[in-house]
């Protein structure tokens, strides 16, 4: 819900817990996935820093042999490996399989994604945040290393246009190092910009808001307007991603999207035709769109908010398939770039797991019965919505498991990129993460990347 973040709010949120009927067996399965992570970590020399994690404790064989599947003589690695996997099978049920486009975009990139160490194909998934006006030279260097696959940028990031831009163009000098093998694949970089209150850039457009726009007497033109201001400001800078536009279909005046008209109609067709134009119109300026927060947040009450603590959706399917999605559907025919997922918890589609949790959700709704291909992406993996799942390595190992693509390593202040980095790391190497599945998502996200300008 990363947006809201420009407005600063009091909330007095009522603790929801999302584990339903099973949480203390689920609970248990959280604290062995923490066992298992922490004892490969042992294992392999992990810590906070990054180049210290390419050493994994083992022969080269025994590395060639984990990447294959080739099995090997039982050891603590793979007891914690069995560990690993079984906890996390107790949390989610059977890890999100590949679908045939990421297939497709790995047979493509797989020479590129050969020349990458395991490390490196962890980084080029995560979205990394920082602090301050300049870039870190810590961040600098994993761009050059190959290690990082997007930057987000907040209001605390931007003080002007000539100063957000120098960062970008460092930013983009270090991916071009010889050192990163990724380097032809544009940076993801983005922010949220989508409009009235929630601007990163407080001199680009969109100048009206969603609410706005969605009174207009044409909506969709207002939109397609909005979409344009969207990609040429974004784009006078070096961006290339906006977190926009909010799909959510808000239910109440003043509710959760209403009181910072995030929201364009309480009407889904409105909020489908708007978002279909500005989606249309901002990628026709080179600047990837991406819709949120799947499958809706119309419903959350004004104080329920996924970035404090867990929010539950008590919609029936075919509420949330008639009218929360819809929009959805409209984004796809405009051929939106990526999807970001809710934190909140949907019990008639899932009772357990959040959305961007939930290989259910990802797989079964929004990729089979909505039908999106392309780009996932996380909300703020430091949700407060997500605190009972434990570390934040575990966070991002646990909605890459779901079919979470690009892994967003924020909350409401930076948090340690190199966490959500060895949460994958060590999932692709403990088998908690499928090998080929994690290759593929990775694969597909190099092609959206490969489309964009740096």
């Amino acid at each position: 819900m990363l947006g809201r973040w420009a407005v600063s709010k009091e909330s007095g949120l009522r603790v929801q817990r999302p584990w339903g009927t099973n949480r203390t067996g689920a609970a248990a399965a959280l604290v062995l996935l923490t066992v298992a992570t922490s004892a490969l970590a042992g294992c392999s020399g992990s810590g906070p820093s990054p180049h210290n994690r390419a050493s994994t404790g083992q022969s080269a064989g025994a590395r060639a042999g984990a990447r294959s599947g080739t099995p090997g003589p039982t050891s603590p690695t793979q007891n914690a490996t069995n560990v690993a996997e079984r906890a996390a099978e107790a949390i989610q049920g059977a890890a999100a399989g590949p679908t045939a486009a990421q297939l497709a975009a790995l047979r493509t990139e797989a020479p590129v994604i050969a020349r990458l160490s395991t490390q490196q194909m962890a980084g080029q998934r995560v979205i990394y945040s920082y602090n301050g006006l300049s870039a870190p030279a810590g961040l600098l260097a994993l761009i050059r290393h190959g290690e990082v696959g997007g930057v987000i940028f907040f209001t605390f990031n931007i003080s002007s246009e000539a100063q957000i831009r120098s960062v970008i163009a460092q930013m983009n000098a270090a991916n071009a190092s010889p050192q990163n093998p990724a380097r032809e694949y544009p940076l993801l970089l983005m922010t949220d910009q989508e409009g009235g209150e929630v601007r990163r850039m407080p001199w680009a457009g969109p100048y009206q808001s969603e609410a706005q726009i969605g009174l207009a007497a044409s909506p969709a033109s207002a939109a397609a307007t909005a979409g344009t201001q969207a990609a040429v400001g974004l784009r006078s800078v070096g961006l290339n991603v906006n977190l926009a536009p909010v799909l959510d279909v808000y239910r109440q005046a003043g509710d959760f999207d209403d009181q910072f008209q995030r929201s364009y109609s309480m009407n889904p067709r409105v909020v489908a035709q708007a978002g279909g134009s500005l989606i249309t119109s901002q990628q026709g300026g080179e600047v990837a769109a991406t819709a949120k927060h799947f499958p809706g947040l119309g419903a959350a009450s004004a104080s329920e908010d996924t970035d404090i603590q867990p929010v539950t959706v008590n919609l029936s399917a075919r509420t949330l398939r008639a009218v929360d999605e819809l929009p959805y559907k409209a984004a796809i025919k405009a051929g939106v770039k990526l999807v970001m997922l809710s934190w909140a918890t949907y019990p008639a589609l899932d009772p357990r797991l959040p959305a961007g949790m939930s290989p259910t959700i990802i797989r079964h709704e929004l990729r089979g019965r909505v039908g999106f291909q392309d780009v996932t992406i996380t909300d703020a993996l430091g949700a407060g919505a997500l605190r009972v799942y434990g570390s934040l390595q575990n966070k991002t190992m646990l909605a890459a498991r779901a079919g979470m693509d690009a892994l967003m390593c924020t909350a409401t202040k930076p948090l340690p990129g190199w966490k959500c980095l060895a949460g994958l790391e060590d999932g692709y190497r403990d088998g908690a993460l499928p090998k080929t599945a994690f290759e593929a998502a990775l694969a597909q996200l190099l092609q959206l990347r490969a489309g964009l300008p740096s």
